[in-house]
């Protein structure tokens, strides 16, 4: 398949995974609580999977070891500063328990976070697709959690279900612009250090985010259920890599 095919087709199928928000208005908040944690747990995992066992191998054939590792520590500083200065998290809990950022920050955090991450996995396609759709995979996972979480934080802020859906999408759209703006940009230059990018994006998201909620929760079933979808996760990406 061309390469542009799948970076549009993958741009738009992630921008329609923000529409899973949706879901939350038929299931009580008790249970999304219990699905949430689980998928939060496979999403960390297919994040550094896919970091670890496909996007940095793949960026370290295109690139001296010392540039792979200031891109990799490029994308990581991104993410961190979108974080402290946007004030950008992701909520795992049912929208009442969480702090209420400004829903307008949330959707400009979730648009930047998108777009760079159609960057990053937009120039994993260009160098090695198979690469790039274990990225993609991964970005995926994380992505179900994190649209469920904002969309119900942005209801609880005071808008309304259908503008939720709506607006939710549209920033998801910016994946798909992050995307083609790689594809462009690789017609004239080497784009290889995007997926290096990407992978310290990866990184931080799972490292950061997702990580410490996975620990938070001290009863022993739910550890262990966490646990095993985040090593069902690695083995996920490590089965892609061989």
């Amino acid at each position: 398949m061309n390469t542009l095919v799948w970076i549009v087709s993958g741009g738009l199928l992630m921008s329609a995974i923000a529409l899973i928000g949706g879901v939350t208005t038929v299931l009580r908040p008790a249970t999304l609580d219990r699905l949430l944690l689980p998928m939060v747990s496979l999403a960390a995992s297919t994040l550094l999977g896919g970091a670890f066992l496909h996007m940095i191998p793949t960026g370290l054939a295109a690139l001296t070891p010392i540039y792979a590792g200031a891109w990799l520590l490029a994308g990581f500083a991104t993410f961190l500063a979108l974080e402290q200065f946007l004030h950008w998290h992701h909520c795992r809990r049912a929208a009442a328990e969480c702090r209420k950022p400004m829903t307008y920050l949330i959707l400009t955090g979730d648009a930047l976070h998108n777009f760079l991450g159609g960057l990053g996995i937009a120039g994993t396609f260009l160098v090695d697709p198979k690469a790039g759709v274990a990225a993609w995979i991964a970005a995926a996972a994380h992505e179900v959690p994190q649209e469920l979480g904002d969309f119900g934080v942005l209801v609880h802020g005071g808008w309304n279900r259908r503008s939720a859906l709506i607006w939710n999408f549209i920033s998801g759209l910016t994946f798909l612009l992050g995307a083609l703006t790689a594809f462009v940009v690789s017609l004239q230059f080497n784009v290889a250090g995007l997926i290096l990018f990407g992978a310290g994006n990866f990184i931080y998201i799972a490292a950061s985010d997702l990580v410490p909620e996975i620990k938070a929760h001290s009863d022993i079933k739910r550890a262990a259920t966490d646990f095993a979808c985040f090593v069902a996760g690695i083995l996920f990406m490590f089965y892609l890599a061989i």
